[in-house]
């Protein structure tokens, strides 16, 4: 602003016309002079993103497909319950840790994203809901954002830590540290970084309990092994009742033995956990099945056993190819818009 000859206290109304109201135009910003809305409208840019695609699943769940400015597709999934509405947000166009089990690894890393696509996925989703919902230009119908979509989150921390500081903003959407969720495959340099530097809290990707194991399905373990990885996990700082979430998927007769169980059980004793078990999502090609609801229900019961806390998570969005792991910009429908979201 001041290079534009403007006094400074204009950023501050900018900044709170894109990401408090959520404007997606210069002229929205109704408190500022036409002329400076038209130097701003010659000199920059709004709306990083462009929905391409929207599909609905069964039980709710919304995936979004946008696309970047230089083309790249991303998907975001929308998941709404009786006690929170929940986004799913990207980090990157593909992804570069390789997991054999994850459709989005097939596409390797395209590039990541910067801070503003980041945010525009939950600006978008928050204005399909008040649009929908007939609610006030300020108001923000999510609730809860888990970093848990495309991409490794920590391989992109500088871009990531802009944008949370952006949603975690008073004069912005102003969402709690206590309802944002970072999700990590084990970078364990940079799990010391996120802890030190944020506030949010930390789920770990595992999916494993020997060595061997984790590396067949995830090949960031040849790095950090099991042992790197769970020091990493004692060593970050909690918040008084806080717990680091555990992401398990149980894959039918690779990682969901009673033995399994029991290591986890060892594995995860003096940490302060809650562990979700997933049953894996079926990806064609990639030759995983999940497990049955009989095995995922007997291997929860070892962990309870052994004062794990553990929960079997519901898979959200299956028939849209929304759920865990399966999110890789698979051709839907057709491209093109739908109606605004429910």
């Amino acid at each position: 602003m001041e290079g534009l000859g403007e006094r400074s206290f204009r950023a501050g109304q900018v900044y709170r016309w894109i990401h408090q109201r959520g404007a997606t135009s210069f002229d929205e910003m109704s408190d500022l002079s036409k002329g400076l809305r038209q130097r701003l409208s010659e000199q920059a840019t709004l709306g990083p993103l462009v929905k391409d695609l929207e599909q609905r699943s069964a039980d709710g769940t919304v995936k979004i497909r946008f696309r970047t400015q230089d083309g790249r597709l991303i998907e975001s999934v929308y998941m709404p319950s009786a006690d929170r509405r929940t986004l799913c947000v990207s980090t990157q166009a593909g992804c570069a840790m390789g997991c054999t089990f994850c459709m989005t690894s097939t596409l390797g890393l395209l590039r990541s994203l910067t801070p503003g696509e980041m945010v525009a996925q939950v600006h978008a989703v928050n204005a399909d809901l008040r649009r929908a919902e007939g609610l006030a230009a300020n108001a923000r119908p999510l609730t809860n954002l888990v970093f848990m979509g495309m991409g490794e989150p920590l391989h992109n921390f500088e871009n990531l830590k802009v944008a949370l500081g952006i949603l975690q903003s008073e004069v912005g959407p102003n969402f709690s540290h206590r309802h944002i969720t970072v999700s990590t495959a084990g970078l364990v340099p940079m799990i010391d970084r996120f802890g030190a530097e944020t506030e949010v809290k930390l789920a770990i990707s595992l999916n494993a309990t020997t060595d061997e194991q984790r590396s067949r399905l995830m090949p960031i373990n040849k790095k950090w092994n099991l042992e790197a990885l769970l020091a990493a996990c004692r060593r970050f700082p909690l918040r008084q009742g806080r717990r680091i979430t555990f992401e398990y998927v149980l894959m039918a007769g690779v990682n969901d033995t009673d033995d399994d169980a029991r290591r986890l059980v060892g594995l995860l004793a003096d940490i302060p956990v809650k562990v979700n078990l997933i049953q894996y999502n079926d990806n064609p090609g990639l030759g995983f099945l999940g497990s049955s609801v009989e095995r995922a229900e007997a291997f929860r019961e070892i962990l309870a056993q052994g004062r794990l806390a553990a929960f079997i998570r519901q898979n959200r969005g299956r028939d849209i190819a929304a759920a865990c792991g399966q999110l890789a910009n698979l051709p839907g429908a057709g491209a093109g818009q739908t109606p605004a979201l429910p």
